[in-house]
């Protein structure tokens, strides 16, 4: 029979069909494990049931359909989404390295182009993240030199505080420089007066951009790129970047003028120092960019965050005057008017839990960071491809019914045992967990601890006359973090 007859023909078309068929079940078998979720549409995947202000909320939402770990569509991209204390623990702890990447993000590659410590990854990443855990150990983290800064800062928030003679003020500014002025002293080995301009300019910038990086306008981008034209949040937010680049290069530049090996006075310093030792390295990551990206990541996650969370105390402390008046009395039986100092923390159970209550029901990072797979990794059942965009849910976490006896009320008792002492909880992940964890925790910690405890020890919080404490607004703005929206506050003096 001549091969090339129709009949022939035919078969062979149905074999290569069979065979293609066979491959693709191959190759797709894993893919086919891929976690479930919601069918998206051509071209816009499952946006149209995203909140685009709140999406964890949508998370939220689907995982009660779908289970604890699922997958939803944005645009093109597949995203897999972790809910609920024992997924998100199993993820980032115990299979750590596997959850340790960052996903290619088109706002923030062009934002930091893989540069810093947050966004950076493989070896890159490996190197800031070590640097920077061993530097600001070096200037302090954790010792008394750094406690010792923050109590000095405390004094000056004190006075700002009493110069308002109990009248209504924002204090959302006061608070950022507070706790920025942290950081600063580390970074740069020095203090700003909160009125300077160039001080307020830098937060501004960082505000802003904590702001537009969590808007739907970066959302939309980070889904249709090519649409980036669109959108303003992108243009503001590389304009305030290089502004931001631009003070902490003049800054470096003006370290360099005076660099002495034996008399390193900041991480600046000590970067610096490192980028002479391996200059005739082709492959170094002690060079500009990094330098830039990591004291731009460093000045605005060690503001921010703990601020945004200070700023939730004392509004809880508003909502809740006899919470705030049991703090107050524990400081006064264990301190009385002496400097609040870490030591104390240990003698003062009830402050201790309400400090980690706010961080958990203040919620501020509802869905975290995001991670990547840095491998194929089979979890809870599923195929996950190495490269994937995963988002391991803070706030499922922070809010799990199976964890927390009210995770929708603020209730301090969750940190006490009957006796009334301080128990720590596994499911308390505020700081995230795993190889990506915050590296700043400890510092947090002791800022959160003596700002809070020192502005209860001197004041009395109250809600603006002419409000009631029910009327004061809990629901945080829109950003990467999750502020409380603006509010007035009243500091009487306890004295």
């Amino acid at each position: 029979m001549d091969w090339m007859d129709p009949l022939s023909i035919f078969f062979l078309f149905v074999l290569t069909i069979i065979l293609l068929l066979k491959m693709g079940s191959f190759w797709n078998g894993n893919w086919q494990k891929f976690p479930p979720g919601p069918r998206p549409f051509p071209l816009i995947g499952n946006f149209h049931l995203l909140d685009l202000k709140r999406p964890h909320r949508t998370m939220l939402e689907l995982s009660k359909q779908y289970g604890s770990v699922f997958s939803i569509q944005m645009g093109s991209r597949k995203m897999v989404v972790l809910t609920g204390f024992e997924t998100v623990k199993d993820a980032l702890v115990n299979q750590a390295d596997a959850f340790a990447g960052r996903p290619f993000l088109p706002m923030f590659e062009e934002f930091l182009r893989g540069y810093g410590i947050i966004f950076a990854r493989g070896e890159n990443w490996k190197v800031m993240r070590r640097f920077t855990l061993t530097t600001l150990r070096d200037y302090g983290m954790g010792k008394k030199t750094i406690e010792d800064r923050i109590v000095e800062e405390c004094g000056f928030l004190i006075k700002r505080f009493e110069s308002y003679e109990g009248k209504p003020f924002e204090n959302s500014a006061v608070m950022n420089g507070a706790v920025s002025n942290i950081i600063v002293s580390i970074l740069l080995a020095k203090r700003f007066d909160y009125e300077d301009p160039i001080f307020r300019r830098l937060l501004s910038l960082i505000n802003e951009n904590v702001r537009l990086l969590g808007s739907p306008s970066v959302t939309l981008y980070n889904m249709f790129p090519a649409l980036g034209f669109l959108f303003g949040a992108r243009k503001t937010l590389l304009n305030n970047r290089d502004e931001l680049y631009t003070f902490i290069k003049a800054t470096f530049i003006e370290h360099l003028k005076e660099l002495d090996a034996n008399d390193q006075r900041n991480l600046i310093d000590t970067f610096l120092i490192q980028q002479q030792e391996e200059k005739n390295k082709t492959n170094g990551f002690f060079h500009e960019e990094n330098l830039k990206a990591l004291v731009a990541n460093l000045f605005g996650a060690g503001t921010e965050t703990t601020s945004t969370t200070l700023r939730w105390g004392l509004l809880l402390m508003m909502r809740y005057p006899e919470i705030q008046k049991k703090v107050q009395e524990e400081i006064a039986r264990v301190i009385g008017s002496v400097q609040p100092r870490t030591e104390h923390r240990t003698k003062m159970p009830y402050t201790d839990a309400v400090i980690h209550e706010v961080q958990r029901f203040a919620n501020i990072i509802p869905t975290n960071v995001p991670h990547a797979t840095t491998m194929d990794v089979t979890f809870k059942g599923y195929f996950i491809p190495k490269g994937t965009y995963v988002l391991p849910l803070l706030c499922s976490v922070l809010e799990d019914e199976t964890q927390w006896e009210k995770p929708h009320k603020f209730y301090p008792e969750h940190f006490l045992d009957s006796d009334g002492k301080f128990v720590k909880r596994d499911a308390f992940m505020p700081f995230s967990a795993g190889r990506r964890i915050c590296a700043g925790e400890t510092l947090a910690k002791m800022e959160l601890f003596l700002f809070f405890t020192s502005l209860l020890q001197k004041f009395t919080f109250q809600q603006a006359p002419g409000m009631s404490k029910e009327e004061l607004d809990f629901t945080p703005s829109v950003g990467f973090t999750a502020p409380p929206v603006p509010y007035k506050c009243c500091a009487l003096s306890r004295s």
